[in-house]
């Protein structure tokens, strides 16, 4: 009877350890299956809750055709970021390639620089040697600094060409979140019985609050940063400004992590002081301090009331998604993190209210 029972209960013990390797292989199998599609649904689910109330009311002025709306935005969205990214990325290819064409053939027609360059804070009086150099000898300038300039281009060029693959994304990205929109009810009540089972009694207020997390941060301060960045490449591309395309970028990270874009415009300016006549130069730096202040106007009609997510949370999601995934990490990972760690305060004060009630009681 004894072996009996401890061969039925070895039984059960080798078909559980079997089933749960089993499941093991079946899941990392369909991990890797669905791993590059990741990143897409992400982004497409982020888009998808940051604008859903926009969705809504365009569905409901079009007589409650969800279709026709979601591809009206769809459409709206795609052009919206497909258009500035190609003519800034273009724009930096070819200014780019231009200046390294010149440079190896030693036609570089560099300007000299002012002297209130050599006013610059820490690195004026090194760029201003470097930069006469480069304007009476560029052929020395050239052999002097191959490495460093070698260097520097292929990282530019890598950089502008990859906004190819970030546009085919966000394409994608775009499809998805029409998928969402037009089975909107399907989703929503799919995300209640998930939270539910993961949060219990709390899964309503919790679902709650994470959704206004991510409109906070994705209708708020992803939008913010990208309208800002929009306004900045078409001050640079009025401007003239090399590479406008990558300066576009730059502004854009910078205001994602809630700083002024002034940071990235305001070297510009000081470089555009050395280059042009004092009138447009004064006018390119009131547009820069203009970008800079426009979260201020921006805040009220993106922002709206949301959630308070500390700025370093956003930092490490943001750098951290873009060291990851690249661009498209760079939205993702601010708002995936800024979601985590709400949720992680809303389970830790659920958990810390249970004793609290149980005391009471």
């Amino acid at each position: 009877m004894n072996n009996s029972n401890l061969s039925d209960t070895s039984r059960s013990i080798i078909d559980a350890g079997i089933v749960i390797i089993a499941g093991m292989i079946l899941g990392i199998a369909c991990f890797d299956i669905i791993r590059p599609f990741i990143l897409p649904i992400a982004w497409g689910a982020i888009i998808a809750i940051a604008l859903y109330p926009l969705f809504n009311k365009l569905k409901t002025s079009l007589g409650g055709k969800g279709g026709l709306a979601a591809a009206i935005l769809t459409i709206i969205g795609i052009s919206a970021l497909v258009i500035p990214t190609v003519t800034f990325s273009t724009s930096a290819i070819d200014a780019i390639g231009s200046v390294g064409e010149q440079l190896k053939e030693g036609t570089l027609d560099v300007p000299p620089p002012s002297e209130k360059v050599k006013e610059w804070p820490l690195i004026g009086e090194k760029t201003y040697a470097a930069w006469q150099k480069a304007a009476t000898n560029i052929e020395g300038f050239a052999s002097q600094y191959s490495e460093q300039i070698k260097n520097t281009f292929s990282a530019m060029l890598g950089a502008a060409a990859s906004f190819g693959g970030v546009i085919l994304q966000f394409v994608f990205s775009m499809i998805i979140t029409a998928i969402f929109w037009t089975n909107a009810e399907a989703c929503n009540r799919g995300c209640q019985i998930f939270f539910s089972r993961l949060m219990g009694d709390k899964s309503d207020e919790i679902l709650k609050n994470s959704v206004a997390t991510v409109r906070s941060v994705g209708a708020g301060i992803l939008g913010i940063a990208f309208t800002q960045a929009i306004l900045a490449g078409i001050g640079l591309v009025v401007a003239g400004i090399p590479a406008a395309g990558i300066w576009v970028l730059l502004v854009l990270i910078v205001a994602i992590v809630q700083l002024p874009p002034i940071l990235i415009l305001g070297p510009i300016a000081a470089y555009y002081f050395s280059v042009a006549d004092t009138t447009p130069a004064v006018i390119f730096l009131i547009y820069s301090f203009l970008v800079s202040m426009s979260d201020a106007f921006l805040k009220p009609l993106l922002l709206g009331r949301g959630t308070d997510i500390p700025m370093l949370v956003i930092l490490m999601g943001a750098i951290g998604g873009m060291i990851m995934s690249g661009i498209i990490g760079l939205f993702t990972g601010a708002v995936i993190l800024a979601l985590g760690y709400q949720v992680m305060l809303m389970w830790l004060n659920t958990r810390q209210t249970k004793p609290q009630e149980s005391a009471e009681e």
